[in-house]
Parts: structure tokens; C-alpha cells; sequence
């Protein structure tokens, strides 16, 4: 039997524009007075309770996040934990730059978008400017030809607060926002930490209901959860969606943003010998520019984030790149790249196009560690030559994409009563024996090659599909290496 789940609401804005302040409002606490510099400095979720009725709950679930840059790493694991996102912007400074990126993780995420403008108890408070200045970033408001909610509030007195929880349960009313207990519980971790207690995971569940003594895993880390408290650190048995809660059981930290699911004892040993094996065999990928080019086929265009030193820099570029029908961009900006610039590469897919800036050693750390290209320019027909060129190739590669009959990795290789037998997994559609085949390292064609035995556990097969395992003869042979990709292109 299904059930109605609280909305979950994600607050985004500028920094100092009064996220926590209007939480610690709505909750009634001090969360503001306790972070260091009156600034969040990691994620926090809270249930409230309203007293709102008509609608199908009276209860709201909060992420407080540290600008976008939380948002946007969730979003970057493939995970959308929000429902609908508020997006604060202060009466008297109107749009800033974090507004600005804020809107571009909204539009990524492709949730219910409500504006909230603050501080409207200021005396230089300025409610029209701030939803002109949003009509340049394609948020139309109720009022200015748009449809998107806006709300005037004080998070300081209280003014407008009863308001905006009511557009936020009336906008999700429309959602269907259900669960079922029954459901295979999926909880998602929005915070890890470390304190006196051990490791913690912060998470918010989003269907089925999760007890103290599950097995669980999230991404290759297996546990029992030991203990599990509220948001109020009250100690819970359960709980159902959408619930934050904390819990422990991990030895070591999972990754935010990936998803917790509950295991058999049985799966849970079984996986980690598959993932333990498919490391040893499985040689890890440089990532250059190159690697645009092995671009999924349903991704149409070379997706660009855009940082420039000047306006004029900016204009110049847009306006070149802006006859390219391959190119989009995502992110256009002035000034040096952040962490919230590469998060947001993460989530859309996008490359960091920079011009004439120069690029820190922790803002490249964790490109490289979040596997995001950075390329910078100085001379701007360099720049402008590049992108059409890649953009152009990737188009290419795309219209091959479509005739795409299969493909498989190889994962090892091994000799069988003299004939040299390679291990692959199907990635994608079918491959049957017999096909004709080209083999790949990255983006470069290795040869082709022709498939003349197909077997699973010793058993010849005629067709294998899409996650399949399989023993693979070929003829000619190749050199051919663990990590290489076999493709049938019809």
C-alpha cells in the first residue's frame, strides 16, 4: 500500500543571502548562532511540522546547503534528492554570482523551481529589481510573464514564512510524492563524517523504510547499521521516507550522494569478490580531451562551463561559439574557477573552458580527482578553433554511435587448449557469433577483427545481450588488452 512522503526541499542561494537564518525560523533553533562565521559549513536536513492543512501532508524535509556546491555533488553521483528547490535571493543585493550558478543547478536538477526574496523588513529592500534581474536568467516569475512562484519574507521576523510553506506543499501536491514500505528501501547520503562515535553517515530515505540490524551497502561498502538517530538526535529503530536521519555501522566513509540499498548476506559477500576481481583486471583510463569523444549517444552537444577574465573576453566568445548548433553552454561567468564551477561540470557533463585566468592547484586537484577537464586559453582563436573542432568530432562520433549494434570491455584473457580466449562483459545492445568487430583503446581503432566462438560457462552461444558474461574467440587475432572496448557497428 502506498503512502504520501513529505516534500523535500532543497535551499540554495548566496552566500549571507540567509539560508540557515530562515531555517533557524522555521525550526525555532539556533543552527545560525552555531556555525562558525554565520556561514553553513556542511549539509544539514531537518523535518518541520507545519500547521497547514488541505493539502496531503503537513510535513516539509530541509537541506541546508552550503551554496550550490553540495547540491551540485549530489547531483554529479546521479543522485536528485531534492523535490523542489527554493532559491533565496536578498531584496537588497538581488542576483549575485552563487544566485546565478544556483539557478544553473536547479536547471540541471529539472525539479519545481520557487523564488524566495529576503529581507524584505530592510528600508533599501527592492522586491521589483530582483525579479527584473531574474528575467535575465530565464527565471520568470508570477507577475512578469512567468510561472515560477515567488514568495517575499523576512527568515528575521517571520514575515512571509507561513506563505512559503504553503507554496512549497502546493507545488508538490502535483508530484505524487508516494512510497511503500514494502519497497526496497533507498536512502541517499547527503553528509560523512568522523566524530567520538566513529564514522556517521547523514541520509535522507526516499522509499521503503530502513531498521537497526540491516544489512546495507552504498557503493561497495557493506554494513550492519548499529544505530540510527533523528534530527533532533533522538535515538530510532526505523525510518520511512523522507525521514533525515544519521546512522552508524561503516568502518570507513561512503562517498556523498551515493545510495544506500539493502543486501542479503549472501549478495553482499558475493559482489564484493566480483568488485575485488574486476579491479585486479581493469586498467583505469587516462582522461584527456580525447575522452570527449566517447561521449554516450544520447548527450547531442559538447556541454561547456565558460570562465573568462573580462565581459568583453566573455561576449567575444559567446558570440563566436554561438553558430556551432553542436556547442552548449552551461555556465558562463567572469573570474578564476571554484569548486562549485567543477561540481556542476560534474553534473551536467560539461567541460571548463577557461580564458586568460589562472587556475589553482586545489581547484585542479579536484578536477582531477572528479575527472573534469579543465583547458585554458590565452589566445583566443586557439580556444574557438579547438572547441569547433571537438564539438565537430563529437557530432561525428555521435551519428556512428546510432549504429552501434554492441559492445563489450574486455575484463581478461586467458589461453584454453592453445587458443587465446578473451573475458568481456556486454556493455550495451547485443554481439552474436560471427559479427564482424573493431576494436578500441580509448578513441583510437585498434583493427577488426571477426567473432568465431561464443560461449558462456563452457556453453556455445549464439547471441549475447546487455550485462552478459562471455568467453570470446577472435580471428584474426589482435593485440588486445585488458580495458580495450570490442564494438559491432552495423
Amino acid at each position: 500500500m502506498n503512502s504520501t512522503r513529505p516534500p523535500i526541499v532543497a535551499i540554495l542561494g548566496h552566500v549571507d543571502h540567509g539560508k540557515t537564518t530562515l531555517l533557524d525560523y522555521i525550526r525555532k533553533s539556533t543552527i545560525a548562532a552555531k556555525e562558525h562565521g554565520a556561514i553553513t559549513q556542511k549539509i544539514g536536513a531537518y523535518e518541520i511540522t507545519t500547521n497547514i492543512k488541505g493539502y496531503n501532508t503537513n510535513k516539509i524535509t530541509f537541506i541546508d546547503t552550503p551554496g550550490h556546491e553540495a547540491f551540485s555533488k549530489l547531483r554529479s553521483r546521479g543522485t536528485n534528492v531534492a523535490d523542489v528547490a527554493v532559491l533565496l535571493v536578498d531584496a537588497k543585493d538581488s542576483v549575485m554570482p552563487q544566485t546565478v550558478e544556483s539557478i544553473s543547478h536547479i536547471n540541471s536538477a529539472n525539479i519545481p523551481l520557487i523564488v524566495a526574496i529576503n529581507k524584505i523588513d530592510l528600508p533599501d529592500a527592492n522586491p521589483e529589481k530582483v525579479k527584473n534581474d531574474l528575467i535575465k536568467h530565464s527565471v520568470l516569475v508570477e507577475g512578469k510573464g512567468g510561472g515560477v512562484p515567488v514568495v517575499l519574507i523576512s527568515a528575521k521576523t517571520g514575515k512571509g514564512i507561513h506563505e512559503l510553506q504553503e507554496a512549497i506543499l502546493l507545488v508538490t501536491s502535483d508530484l505524487s510524492l508516494q512510497y511503500s514500505a514494502e519497497n526496497p528501501p533507498k536512502a541517499i547520503i547527503i553528509e560523512t563524517k568522523k566524530d567520538r562515535r566513529g564514522v556517521v553517515v547523514s541520509a535522507i530515505i526516499k522509499d521503503g523504510r530502513l531498521q537497526i540490524g540491516d544489512l546495507i551497502e552504498a557503493v561497495g561498502k557493506w554494513t550492519k547499521i548499529r544505530s540510527m538517530f533523528n534530527d533532533q538526535g533522538k535515538s530510532i529503530r526505523e525510518v520511512v521516507p523522507s525521514t533525515p536521519f544519521e546512522l552508524m555501522g561503516f568502518d570507513t566513509l561512503p562517498e556523498v550522494g551515493t545510495v544506500i540499498t539493502l543486501q542479503s548476506e549472501f549478495t553482499a559477500v558475493d559482489q564484493k569478490v566480483k568488485v575485488e576481481n574486476r579491479q585486479n583486471l581493469i586498467i583505469p583510463q587516462t582522461i584527456d580531451m580525447d575522452s570527449l569523444l566517447n561521449a554516450k549517444k544520447e548527450i547531442q552537444k559538447l556541454s561547456l562551463i565558460i570562465k573568462t577574465d573580462s565581459q568583453g573576453s566573455l561576449e567575444a566568445i559567446n558570440q563566436s561559439l554561438a553558430v556551432n548548433k553542436n556547442i552548449k553552454v552551461v555556465l558562463e561567468s567572469i573570474g578564476d574557477v571554484h569548486k562549485s564551477d567543477i561540481f556542476l561540470a560534474k553534473s551536467t557533463e560539461s567541460i571548463i573552458i577557461g580564458f586568460s585566468i589562472v587556475v589553482s592547484d586545489e581547484a585542479n586537484q579536484l578536477a582531477k580527482q572528479e575527472k573534469i577537464i579543465i583547458k585554458t586559453y590565452n589566445i583566443i582563436y586557439q580556444l574557438l578553433d579547438e572547441l569547433n573542432e571537438v564539438a565537430d568530432l563529437l557530432k561525428e562520433k555521435q551519428q556512428k554511435e546510432k549504429n552501434l549494434k554492441g559492445s563489450a570491455k574486455i575484463l581478461a584473457n586467458f589461453v584454453i587448449e592453445g587458443e587465446k580466449v578473451y573475458g568481456v562483459k556486454i556493455t550495451k545492445g547485443k554481439i552474436n557469433l560471427g559479427d564482424e568487430l573493431e576494436i578500441y583503446r580509448g578513441d583510437k581503432l585498434i583493427g577488426k577483427t571477426k567473432l568465431v566462438s561464443l560461449k558462456i560457462r563452457a556453453k556455445t552461444m549464439s547471441e549475447v545481450k546487455k550485462d552478459q558474461e562471455a568467453g570470446m574467440i577472435l580471428s584474426p587475432q589482435l593485440d588486445i588488452r585488458i580495458g580495450d572496448v570490442v564494438k559491432c557497428i552495423l
